[in-house]
């Protein structure tokens, strides 16, 4: 067991303080970690690099989904997956929960295979032809697209579940993620070496979401936290009432962020601060819990709930523009919106496309699947992964 491994796992307390006088003292902290996004929603790419399309986690893209949707081809590969698909260049690519990595191209022909030989449950990230995936054993693994190989591995001493996101600053560039040992981390994409660390109060599910010079990101403990990467300490927090069990979503100014029992809060940021918060949507009883994140547009959020619906709401006032009952078991796939539509998977395996204006049903298709993950969408193109490891694409005729 190495010195690190110990220090952590017989006082936590000692590795927060160390890890935050070391931070002070040499400046570094999360220094690696960018003030500006590696990734955009802008539309009409052939690439959807990780999860939410954009290093802010929006669930936004100004691509257009194809007018008359059908289906192109299917994939199966019969095993289990709980990833959402990413695309580069116009092959698909996902992790399984026996530790393959697959690559279907724009044909539906495989095109990429690697075997971790460990389970996986995170969506991969994928930034200059290597991939990044996180695993249940607790390592990050940063994968070569070209040489079908493993550039270096890191490890932490908990699971990791949710997506990488990926920073810079000046000539340096991170990969950020959270685990389960209750620490968010900032690696060097090149050598996967640790810039920093900080440690939260318990699990870290979701992936952290960038804004500006800062990252934020919710835990298990039911905290939100921001911290500063230009000196990687902390600059604010908020407590919530029950856990965050995904990830925040950030456009403009403002974070949205859904607790497990239900709330749905609007935090209005300013200089690394919370300059104030409210609650856009209160949890009643017998209302079901948020475990999708957010999906924003410039004037409205779009939040999928347990007990069925998908709420349109207004960004200006925290009205209700509009809600939509899905078919079945939501699940915990995440909305996409689409320039002027919304799509949305179900666990009951249903795709659904709506106008935002309205909430009025364009398309549907019923995959027969469970799907937990989101829609990845790239130019005449979306990709669909469910459950049992098919991989749907839809396009025009």
């Amino acid at each position: 067991m190495s010195d690190r491994s110990y220090l952590y796992k017989t006082d936590k307390g000692s590795m927060k303080i160390f890890l935050g006088i070391i931070g002070i003292i040499t400046g570094i902290g999360l220094s690696g970690c960018t003030n500006n996004s590696l990734f955009s929603s802008t539309g009409g790419s052939d690439s959807w690099p990780l999860f939410r399309g954009d290093a802010s986690l929006s669930g936004y893209t100004s691509t257009r989904l194809p007018s008359d949707p059908v289906l192109l081809w299917s994939f199966k590969s019969d095993t289990r997956t709980v990833s959402s698909p990413v695309v580069n260049e116009s092959v698909a690519y996902w992790s399984d929960r026996r530790g393959k990595i697959r690559g279907v191209d724009a044909a539906g022909e495989l095109v990429f295979e690697y075997d971790l030989k460990t389970a996986v449950e995170a969506t991969p990230m994928i930034h200059n032809e290597v991939l990044y995936i996180g695993r249940i054993d607790g390592f990050m693994t940063a994968l070569s697209l070209t040489q079908k190989d493993t550039l270096w591995t890191f490890e932490t001493w908990g699971q990791i579940s949710a997506s990488p996101n990926i920073t810079q600053f000046e000539n340096r560039e991170a990969v950020v993620f959270g685990s389960y040992d209750n620490l968010l981390y900032c690696v060097d994409i090149q050598t996967g070496e640790e810039i920093s660390s900080f440690e939260s109060g318990y699990y870290l599910n979701g992936a952290a979401a960038l804004w500006n010079s800062h990252v934020i990101f919710g835990g298990c403990d039911a905290w939100l936290r921001i911290i500063n990467t230009q000196t990687g300490l902390p600059t604010d927090s908020l407590q919530l009432e029950a856990y965050v069990p995904a990830s925040p979503a950030i456009r403009d100014n403002y974070c949205y962020v859904g607790d497990y029992s239900g709330n749905i809060y609007e935090l209005k940021l300013e200089k690394g601060k919370i300059d104030q918060h409210t609650k856009i949507r209160q949890a009643d009883n017998g209302d079901g819990s948020f475990v999708s994140v957010p999906a924003l547009s410039a004037d409205v959020v779009y939040v999928l709930s347990d007990e069925r619906y998908l709420y349109a709401i207004n960004r200006k006032d925290g009205s209700l523009r509009w809600k939509y009952m899905l078919k079945g078991n939501v699940g915990e796939s995440s909305p996409v919106i689409c320039h002027d539509q919304v799509i949305v998977c179900t666990k009951t395996g249903i795709v659904s496309i709506l106008d935002t204006k309205k909430g009025e049903l364009i398309w549907e298709y019923d995959t027969g699947e469970p799907i937990v993950g989101s829609p990845a969408i790239i130019r005449d193109h979306f990709y669909i992964l469910t459950t049992r490891g098919t991989l749907f694409c839809f396009g025009n005729k």
